[in-house]
């Protein structure tokens, strides 16, 4: 016998409120827990693939942590201290793109050199904070990562833990899929099958859009003499995973730059704002359609929406279950819709029954 639509509601909210609870309340301990969750989650399909290719469930997770940790011993020693030296000498060189602005402005529109002036006091404000705490802000950001993901839980709790939940995988997968309601199994695999499709061409695309661009901006930036062009590009791509903002934000940044630095030098700048405008050309017209598709079905402002509410509620821990949680709802909330137009509530009567003759044959005598 089938529970009650009412008792079913109360279950499922219930069991909504407890998850929603455990982030609000073990958000720093889950953290390394849903980060490794998240790297089995992008790397199950290439061990699927190895098996596929005859390799072992153990030989392909061992072959994927060996490649992984090879990748990342390389971007330790090569890229992040580059990454680090720049951000800092980027941060420390703010009080005196500072100043030139201000040289400039005042140059260019002499009303600002009024001491009442709005603009100058502004100005002289942003200056005197970035020189006094230039270089605090980037100790800041940079400690700050470690002291939310903790170093010694990330490099040693995270591939761990990334490890064994990689090797059970389909276990873990099966496990659950028998402990679905039977009544229910058939809808909820199909909604989950549905979200996994969503979220695994939103996030593992959009995952490569960020490593593409990113390398596309930090080479052609650093090709175009732009100093700080490669944390630039690395910021650009990087932030390209928030639609609309993480462009504005990473064109704004280095079209800014250029300007300080090429200053009259109008070739210059112009390479700088194509490579921009290239690089938006090729996301949104071929990296994009490519990598990601166009029927994923997460709209960006619905992205945004998830990204900003979760962020704000839960810190870092909602901003990573933003994706998945959205990419859920989106699901559900299709499904609803399309149950709606199905039944009788939208079509009525009309749409469900035919019209006697008779009252066809009335209608026409009528008219």
């Amino acid at each position: 016998m089938v529970l009650p639509v009412r008792t079913q509601a109360k279950y499922w909210g219930i069991s909504t409120l407890i998850f929603l609870a455990a982030m609000w309340l073990l958000g720093d301990v889950l953290l390394p827990f849903i980060v490794a969750g998240g790297i089995a989650y992008l790397l199950d399909p290439i061990a699927d693939r190895l098996e596929r290719m005859g390799f072992s469930r153990v030989m392909a997770t061992v072959t994927i942590s060996v490649a992984a940790l090879l990748v990342f011993t390389l971007l330790v020693l090569a890229v992040i201290p580059v990454l680090v030296q720049q951000l800092i000498a980027l941060v420390n060189a703010a009080p005196e793109i500072a100043k030139q602005l201000q040289g400039f402005l005042m140059a260019h529109f002499p009303s600002i050199t009024d001491e009442t002036s709005t603009i100058r006091q502004t100005l002289a404000d942003i200056g005197a904070a970035v020189q006094a705490h230039g270089a605090e802000l980037a100790n800041t950001l940079i400690g700050s990562v470690f002291g939310v993901i903790n170093a010694v839980v990330f490099l040693v709790v995270v591939p761990v833990v990334a490890f064994y939940l990689l090797l059970d995988w389909d276990k873990m997968v099966a496990r659950i899929d028998a402990l679905l309601p039977r009544d229910h199994a058939p809808v909820i695999r199909q909604l989950a099958g549905e979200a996994n499709r969503v979220m695994a061409a939103f996030v593992r695309g959009q995952l490569s859009v960020c490593l593409v661009l990113g390398g596309y901006y930090a080479i052609a930036l650093v090709l175009a003499g732009l100093q700080f062009g490669l944390i630039v590009g690395a910021i650009a791509g990087a932030i390209t995973f928030i639609p609309y903002i993480g462009a504005l934000i990473g064109g704004a940044l280095a079209i800014g730059l250029a300007f300080y630095q090429f200053w009259g030098e109008w070739f210059s700048i112009g390479i700088v704002v194509g490579i921009f405008a290239l690089g938006q050309f090729l996301e949104g017209n071929i990296i994009t359609p490519r990598l990601v598709g166009n029927s994923v079905g997460l709209h960006p402002v619905w992205l945004l929406f998830a990204l900003s509410a979760f962020g704000a509620v839960f810190g870092f821990v909602g901003l990573l279950v933003a994706v998945p949680v959205a990419a859920v709802v989106g699901v559900i909330i299709r499904f609803l819709i399309g149950q709606y137009q199905a039944s009788r509530l939208y079509t009525g009567y009309a749409g469900t029954q035919p019209v006697p003759e008779g009252m066809m044959d009335e209608g026409k005598d009528r008219a």
